[in-house]
């Protein structure tokens, strides 16, 4: 690897995987990809935004490595992860007559790299993928550590598996294409990891997350490489979030994806979007039990607020023709995957770099807090 390209394992014994981050690396994937690849062969799953900009330069990199790759193009958003939209491309992935030793690779977002990761996990019962994230959101997050699915009206990915990729390539000069919206719904998720157990990142952040948005890739290199170090460390504990300890990645989720279905998991409300109104949240919820620092939280808000992060669900779009309701946004809670018991799983915190799993919270203060969040 050169000096510019920084690589993270993903520690789980025989499947174990990297992380390779750099400049450049789309130009590189044939060359990565080919020892994962030993039948020859692969299919590219990308949506209908990102493959005009970057599936050309990935197929001529396969082709240069002697590896014959197939497309599919899914249309771009959520929709696609709806269960019409999987059978269609399963049957788009079986007319290219696949087998075993055929490897899928994700092309794109969060989106797809759930939709193909899924695929991957039941096409034959199970073959091969390879992660190419292009947003910022999915190289820190969602292209890390096996988790796979689709959405049911019941929440999002109430459907799916584990299933680990085998290389996951992160090439930062992609973000560069990204609209600012979608950059800066990533740049939430990366908060995350400071804001689970490392202070000093969050600091670092603090200091550097204006020029890590404004395009200096040093520092998007060093921002994802701590993230996704953070995320494997975390994933290589607790693989299957069979414990307490992957539950944390989840920081802000419970009250973001309670939002994320309010909204119809359309445009008015991205993913990392809703994580940061989800962080603020539990920081907030945090700070009334008693278990916060309240100038944490306010730390916390002022900083995503700095970089022009929504902080409140009154800043979504399309809210003025909303009508809210605390007690059904606390329902949509009930439906959480990391729920045991009948009782909502709530990740809280001690302070920044202090979270912490809570199974035995009561949901009034919840109501509470979404109470406060919704008249701010």
């Amino acid at each position: 690897m050169s000096d510019t390209v920084r690589q993270v394992t993903v520690e789980l014994g025989e499947r174990r995987y990297s992380i390779d981050i750099g400049a450049g690396l789309l130009d590189r994937a044939g060359a990565l990809c080919a020892p994962l690849i030993p039948g020859r062969r692969a299919i590219v799953v990308s949506d209908d935004i990102v493959a005009p900009l970057h599936l050309d330069r990935v197929v001529r990199a396969l082709d240069a490595a002697g590896i014959r790759a197939a497309t599919v193009i899914v249309p771009a958003g959520e929709r696609s992860k709806e269960f019409g939209a999987f059978q269609r491309l399963m049957e788009a992935l079986l007319d290219q007559r696949p087998d075993r030793g055929t490897v899928l690779i994700a092309l794109g977002g969060g989106v797809v790299g759930d939709l193909t990761g899924f695929a991957a996990a039941v096409l034959l019962r199970g073959v091969d993928f390879i992660q190419i994230p292009t947003t910022l959101l999915a190289q820190v997050d969602s292209s890390v550590g096996g988790k796979t699915g689709i959405n049911t009206r019941h929440g999002k990915n109430l459907v799916g598996s584990f299933h680990q990729p085998r290389l996951v390539i992160a090439d930062t000069a992609v973000l560069d294409t990204l609209p600012p919206r979608e950059l800066l719904a990533g740049y939430a998720e990366v908060v995350k990891y400071g804001l689970i157990d490392d202070a000093p990142f969050f600091a670092w952040l603090e200091a550097n997350g204006g020029a890590l948005l404004a395009g200096d890739h040093a520092a998007r290199i060093e921002a994802i490489a701590r993230s996704c170090l953070a995320k494997a460390r975390i994933v290589a504990g607790d693989e299957r979030e069979t414990g307490d300890l992957r539950a944390l990645l989840n920081l802000g989720h419970t009250f973001g994806h309670a939002l994320e279905k309010e909204t119809g998991y359309g445009g008015d409300l991205l993913h990392g979007e809703a994580v940061g109104i989800g962080m603020v949240m539990a920081f907030d919820m945090s700070a009334a039990l008693g278990l916060c620092p309240a100038p944490d939280a306010a730390r916390v808000r002022r900083h995503l607020e700095s970089v022009g992060l929504a902080t409140s669900p009154r800043a979504i779009p399309g809210d003025n023709a909303r009508a809210w309701d605390a007690a059904r946004l606390v329902d949509h809670m009930r439906g959480d995957k990391k729920n045991r018991d009948g009782r909502i799983t709530f990740v809280l915190v001690r302070g920044i770099g202090q979270a912490f799993v809570a199974r035995s919270i009561d949901e009034a203060p919840a109501l509470d807090t979404v109470r406060r969040a919704l008249a701010a």
